[in-house]
């Protein structure tokens, strides 16, 4: 079954009170203070989500030349999850408290390994609270454990050395997520170089939301999608951030839109930058 890419609070609530087969994923995370995010969960959470942290579940520990966030082997991924409670059937809706940041690389993931029942809480945190749904400090029942079977990836990955020769190639457009000044190569305070894979293309991640942090309507992402992949096919877009997690915002966006088909760079700008001899543009 393949969910709604997004889901909103109203359709959440419902579910928490109908659905027999459900799983809430809190994926709150901040960089500059990797515990923080746990914190917040225990401080009050939607009623039996279950804390899911970027550097424990949807990364591992790698080197530098891996990247900040390289991405863990399919097979424990998807043992992680069902864990938690998630089998084949199970719908999984992914929030987050940072503009669906990091619930768009679960998201992303899940379909990594072939589930597509899944959905990213459109609006987060933020906009459930403001809507007076409930929040709690108690954990959740122990999980049942799931079964998640390994199905063929609903999404695709692109590797260095590809990226590299996509430079000469001009076969697919490159896609960076990062913001404005990251990308000509200011204020990069999180990777040793400054700048962008040359012929790549710039979309800020946060462009694809309304002021109130949930996704704009699918026909303004069309038509702003479309300008940005310069009269690229989306099944010829490679997307890239800085570590691959905004990334995989820009991804949920264009499927939004209706456009699929596209690559993740799991390495981004976090492995380019520290790979020795890797040509980097600023402008």
């Amino acid at each position: 079954m393949k969910a709604n890419p997004l889901i909103s609070a109203q359709e959440l609530s419902n579910l928490l009170d109908t659905a027999s087969n459900l799983v809430v994923c809190d994926c709150r995370f901040e960089l500059t203070n990797p515990s923080q995010g746990l914190q917040l969960y225990n401080d009050g959470h939607i009623p039996g989500a279950r804390h899911v942290d970027l550097d424990q579940v949807l990364s591992i520990k790698g080197t530098p030349d891996q990247g900040r966030h390289p991405l863990p082997a399919r097979e424990h991924f998807a043992q992680t999850m069902a864990a938690i409670g998630i089998s084949d059937a199970t719908h999984v809706v992914c929030y987050d408290a940072n503009d669906s940041m990091f619930a768009a690389r679960l998201w992303w993931m899940l379909r990594w390994i072939g589930h597509a029942n899944v959905s990213v809480l459109d609006g987060g945190f933020k906009l459930w609270q403001q809507g007076g749904y409930p929040v709690t400090t108690e954990p959740p029942q122990p999980a049942k454990e799931g079964f998640l079977s390994l199905r063929d990836s609903l999404t695709q990955t692109v590797e260095y050395d590809e990226v590299l020769a996509n430079i000469s190639a001009a076969e697919r457009l490159v896609l960076d997520a990062r913001s404005p000044d990251r990308f000509r190569g200011e204020n990069e305070t999180l990777d040793p170089i400054g700048g962008h894979i040359p012929g790549a293309a710039n979309r800020f991640f946060k462009d694809n939301l309304q002021a109130d942090g949930r996704f704009k309507e699918a026909e303004t992402l069309r038509k702003e999608i479309t300008a940005s992949l310069q009269g690229q096919q989306p099944e010829r877009v490679i997307s890239q951030c800085g570590s691959g997690v905004t990334a995989c915002h820009n991804l949920l966006a264009m499927e939004v839109a209706g456009f699929s088909g596209a690559a993740l760079y799991p390495g981004s700008w976090s492995q380019w930058s520290n790979t020795s001899g890797a040509p980097v543009a600023k402008d």
